[in-house]
């Protein structure tokens, strides 16, 4: 399965989806471009949960978005994510998922309307989040955050600390560990993109072994639209899309999150 090339030759160049029909086609794209990856990997496509990113998208664009079917948003700002939730109270199956980075004192807002949280990387956002759960008399599913490509720019917990990390998560009963998630190298370098997601999956199969009770790690986020085929064929379960369906984004991934892409 090496021969499978990134896309990331197509970031800023996918055209932008206007319409509902635009999103429709572009989710039905990217629904067979996860089957073929799936059949090269002998997986079940029902495995992957695909999570559209909407980070800078307006409103009505999300809109149309949801009636081709989104009905889980991903977003790196948890301030522009939170607006967006209060705008769109009337869609009520609509869930969020914060997937960048959060400073503590943005814990608060998580801890009021997302489903999920995807960049879980130190033990005192951890108590944050959970006191302020508890406070709200909700609970979070959580991705603990891992950075396979070691770059400065990005952030996650280094491979070497996860299981010290995880070890110390049971402490925190509001936080719903699902598994580990990670931002590959963001390169035309198959093999070196590659092997990001062949660490996180070898990381993850070790610390399952002899997880603490409460603890899942049956998840694997990882995957963009360049190279989330590459990411399925090593065993993500959730990959998270903006581009492929969305449309190229005006504003530069480094105001989102540093060396990252969608």
């Amino acid at each position: 399965m090496t021969d499978t090339p990134t896309r990331h030759d197509q970031h800023g160049r996918y055209p932008r989806a206007e319409t509902t029909d635009d999103f429709r086609h572009n989710l039905d794209v990217v629904h067979a471009r996860i089957a073929a990856a799936c059949r090269r990997a002998g997986r079940d496509p029902a495995g992957v949960r695909l999570l559209p990113v909407s980070k800078t998208i307006d409103e009505a664009r999300i809109r149309h978005a949801y009636a081709a079917g989104c009905r889980f948003l991903g977003e790196n700002k948890v301030q522009e994510a939170h607006h967006k939730w209060e705008a769109m109270q009337d869609l009520g199956d609509l869930r969020w998922s914060v997937i960048g980075h959060l400073q503590t004192n943005k814990a608060k807002l998580v801890a009021r309307f997302a489903s999920e949280f995807q960049a879980l990387d130190s033990l005192r956002l951890a108590e944050t989040l959970d006191r302020r759960l508890q406070l709200e008399g909700r609970t979070l599913d959580v991705f603990v955050q891992v950075n396979t490509s070691e770059e400065a720019s990005k952030y996650g917990l280094a491979p070497d600390d996860v299981a010290a990390f995880i070890r110390e998560l049971p402490r925190f009963p509001a936080l719903r560990v699902r598994g580990l998630m990670t931002l590959a190298l963001f390169s035309d370098d198959t093999e070196r993109v590659r092997a990001c997601f062949v660490r996180l999956r070898g990381l993850r199969d070790r610390l399952r072994q002899d997880a603490p009770d409460g603890i899942g790690l049956d998840e694997l986020s990882m995957g963009m639209s360049g190279d989330f085929e590459i990411a399925i064929e090593e065993g993500a379960t959730v990959v998270r899309v903006g581009q492929a369906i969305f449309g190229a984004r005006a504003v530069p991934d480094s105001h989102y999150w540093p060396g990252g892409n969608s």
